[in-house]
């Protein structure tokens, strides 16, 4: 028992600061998106390798990574039983296996190469390391304590530290570029691994796993243990299960349309400004993104905003802003606006604030979706909700710079020889602009649209709430009152007589 005694064993006292601690770990993850999305597409054109190639590295990555994810969360689950597991915690051990193959492979990556393979495979194997990370450090909340609001204050912090991630990886790149250091991608990495490296330590250092008492051991082991065909089997059935919830569909519709959209922007920016603005520099594209810090003033007013007018205020809010600024950006290239900085600042800045809503909005209203699930079931499956949503946005998350790449390609961009304005072709800059402004319009109007069907808001919820206590307490399914009936109806799909069924779905 002296093994499972150590430090990653003892329960403390759950304060702001340890808060801040925990949430740590998403300044790499809030920041390795960032860098997935607007950063590695442009160095590896940097280095002359194909546009096709280029969007192909992240998106193949990704893939593997969702499908490497779909798995690993229950290797940690059983890693208890081994030495190293009960030596080290079944989650604490990943993270530090994870980091330490983070700190060698990260700064491989932003070596000089002109072979796309490489690349790739860094890229998938950093991919893997930091799933090894993030896995076990989001289960950590539920292990370090079962009191709602001591895990608010933890899963609370991840908010501003990821933009605060963002921030930071745009504004050292930023200013490594403005300094025209010709290693800036390198120094770069290196100085991201130390930030992350650090972060990361500190919250596998005042972070805790639940102890391996017997009583915990024994609960552990009375739970189903599923051979591989079976989980995976299973793990099928319940993800296409979730689609028949109408009021899921849509949210997961709204969520992937803008997130990609989103993505576009940030794969496309760095060459729609090089290549086609007037009076740019090299750090140009990176000190606009570095303005994302403009976006956690925006998030706080999201915050209050969602509980005064629901989810599609502020979608409708984010999406306009972002469909403005984009047309912003076009009118930008196709005025041919001399020394365009503040002009580019400015729209930046609308459209930064805009962004911060769209990833603030989705996750926040995730926490009702559960609910519309246990009327339809009378199963507590939000965890298999979440895991759709993490599988399904990591599969798309790179999809943008896959297609941007290819699409690149058979315009004739030239990653080699077409690295500024002068050197790139009008009808190249057309293509060019018209990629990068298309793409995100389309994708984040789709979702505007979708958007407005949403009915899943504060009252509705509140209905929907009010009816499962009444079902839970024994009422009758034949006295729902008629608002409750159309609101179940509305935000499950399906007819009221299929709700609350006589046997739970586990």
């Amino acid at each position: 028992m002296s093994k499972k005694s150590n430090w990653v064993y003892q329960p403390k006292e759950i304060t702001v600061g340890r808060g801040i601690g925990y949430g740590l770990t998403d300044l790499m993850g809030g920041g390795w998106n960032n860098i997935v999305s607007g950063v590695i597409f442009a160095f590896v054109l940097s280095q002359g390798i194909n546009p096709a190639f280029a969007g192909a590295i992240t998106g193949i990555g990704r893939i593997v990574d969702a499908l490497f994810s779909l798995f690993f969360g229950a290797i940690t689950d059983g890693f208890y039983k081994t030495k190293l597991g009960q030596r080290f915690g079944r989650r604490h051990f990943f993270i530090l296996l994870g980091g330490i193959f983070f700190t060698i492979l990260f700064p491989l990556f932003w070596v000089r190469a002109d072979n796309w393979v490489y690349y790739l495979v860094i890229y998938v194997a950093i991919e893997l390391a930091i799933a090894m990370i993030l896995i076990p450090w989001e289960t950590l909340p539920t292990e370090m304590t079962d009191d709602y609001k001591l895990r608010t204050i933890l899963s609370g912090s991840r908010m501003f530290i990821s933009a605060s991630g963002t921030a930071i990886v745009f504004l050292v790149l930023a200013a490594l570029q403005h300094m025209q250091n010709p290693n800036a991608y390198l120094i770069t990495g290196i100085i991201w691994t130390i930030i992350f490296v650090v972060a990361i330590f500190i919250s596998y250092r005042t972070t805790w796993e639940r102890p391996l008492t017997p009583e915990f051991i024994a609960e552990l082991e009375s739970r189903p243990r599923l051979t591989l065909g079976q989980f995976v089997k299973k793990t099928v059935e319940d993800y296409f299960s979730t689609f028949k919830n109408k009021a899921f569909r849509k949210h997961l519709a709204i969520y992937l349309l803008s997130f990609t959209g989103k993505d576009f922007y940030s794969t496309m920016l760095p060459t729609f400004i090089i290549c086609c603005i007037h009076g740019v520099k090299a750090d140009t594209p990176w000190t606009l993104q570095a303005l994302s810090i403009f976006g956690i003033v925006s998030t706080l007013v999201a915050a209050k905003l969602m509980l005064t007018h629901g989810p599609k205020f502020l979608f409708t809010i984010s999406y306009t802003t972002i469909i403005i600024t984009m047309v912003g950006y076009f009118l930008t290239w196709a005025l041919h606006v001399q020394n365009a900085f503040w002009v580019l600042i400015i729209i930046s800045i609308f459209y930064q604030c805009a962004r911060a809503i769209l990833e603030f909005t989705p996750w926040n209203v995730f926490p009702f979706i559960p609910d519309v699930d246990r009327v339809m079931t009378r199963g507590d499956r939000a965890g298999i909700y979440a895991a759709v949503m993490t599988f399904f946005r990591k599969s798309t998350g790179a999809f943008a710079s896959w297609i941007a790449g290819i699409l690149l390609a058979e315009i004739g961009f030239n990653s080699k020889t077409m690295t500024s304005l002068v050197n790139t072709p009008q009808h190249i800059q057309t293509g060019i602009a018209l990629i990068f402004f298309v793409a995100p319009v389309v994708l984040i109007l789709l979702a505007l649209l979708m958007s407005f069907t949403f009915k899943l808001n504060r009252q509705t919820h509140e209905v929907l709430k009010h009816e499962i206590d009444r079902l839970e307490a024994g009422g009758s399914k034949a006295d729902v009152t008629p608002q409750a009936k159309e609101v179940v109806e509305e935000l499950t799909g399906h007819p009221y007589e299929q709700a609350w069924p006589d046997e739970p779905m586990i």
